[in-house]
């Protein structure tokens, strides 16, 4: 993912001089450029938490509660519901408690803990997007084939590869953190811990860093959108073949809302970080950092069951069944 190797001076390339202060703290100074926006700011986002948590987490209690969504695609949405309630909740509260507060300190295990997470979330996210990808091509181009090439043990074995993929590249990058020093500045233009900020904050040479995230980042971006960008052309091929136009209709409906998902946020990563001047500070990198950290797990419940009859329909069912017994108590205590 990072093409750009940085030249230091020989200063920064040696051993941190005794005269410097070694920083064991930093500051995140994100959306502080406009302090009279600090409370529209904060409600808000306060808004956007509180719809993605219940939005999220509304859809994972649904799909654990209701038998008929037991299958592949659901687990995986699932899982991808939850991890979106985990960015969420890795990022939102701290940026929340510095519009209240003058005190933006963040110390450097806890931005380590911080973008330990949020890695492990990103991560897992791109091989569960790819998971989706490939059920949506068995269920379209090899129909009668679904239970056998997409059965519920390889539904579980790629979702537990996920977490397990998320957290070594995470463990990796994390740990090579920990050869950096941090002298100068401890200011991080960010509203969250990112390793790019980390690097330009660096007194230390970070080449290493670069070089063993370029290749594990590399490695695992190309093999995710590789997979999806495949199973969707296959899906495209078998669409068009399609005789049925209420066929055609209903197997792209399938695939649109998961295609749209995976474009804004493979769309957002690639403007931040495929890029020839990767450690130059941009403005826009901040806005397309909201778009995949806290606008596309906002939308996501949004868009994969607002577009699933299924989801409505079990919806429906347990609504019905509530307000139907909320009727049964009233009538009782009035009895």
């Amino acid at each position: 993912m990072y093409f750009s190797k940085l030249f230091f001076s020989t200063e920064k390339s040696g051993m941190v001089e005794e005269n410097h202060t070694m920083k064991n703290k930093f500051i995140l100074t994100g959306f502080m450029d406009h302090p009279e926006l600090k409370t529209l700011l904060f409600v808000v986002f306060f808004a956007i938490y509180l719809i993605t948590m219940v939005g999220n987490l509304g859809l994972v209690i649904l799909i654990s509660k209701e038998c008929r969504l037991h299958t592949p695609m659901y687990i995986f949405l699932g899982n991808l519901a939850l991890l979106d309630s985990c960015c969420a909740c890795a990022i939102t509260p701290k940026m929340l408690k510095n519009f209240l507060s003058e005190d933006r300190m963040v110390s450097f295990c806890e931005c380590m803990a911080h973008f330990y997470f949020l890695c492990t979330v990103e991560t897992a996210d791109c091989f569960l997007l790819a998971s989706m990808a490939y059920d949506r091509y068995v269920a379209i181009c090899s129909p009668l084939q679904y239970h056998i090439m997409m059965s519920k043990k390889l539904c579980i074995q790629m979702t537990i590869g996920a977490y397990i993929a998320g957290n070594l590249h995470s463990m990796i990058n994390v740990g090579l953190l920990f050869r950096l020093a941090f002298c100068g500045s401890n200011q991080i233009n960010h509203f969250y811990c990112d390793i790019l900020p980390l690097y330009r904050l660096s007194c230390v040479d970070p080449y290493v860093n670069e070089l063993i995230l370029f290749i594990s980042s590399g490695s695992i971006q190309i093999f995710t959108i590789g997979s999806v960008l495949i199973s969707y052309l296959y899906i495209l091929f078998t669409i068009f073949k399609m005789k049925s136009e209420e066929g055609r209709i209903k197997a792209f409906s399938t695939c649109a809302s998961h295609f749209l998902s995976v474009s804004l946020f493979y769309g957002s990563l690639f403007f931040i970080y495929f890029r020839t001047d990767l450690l130059e500070e941009r403005d826009q990198d901040v806005l397309a950092a909201i778009l995949f950290t806290i606008v596309v797990p906002l939308l996501n419940p949004f868009i994969y069951s607002l577009r699933n009859k299924e989801v409505i329909s079990v919806l429906r069912k347990i609504l019905k069944i509530k307000s139907q017994k909320s009727l049964k108590q009233m009538t009782a205590s009035v009895a």
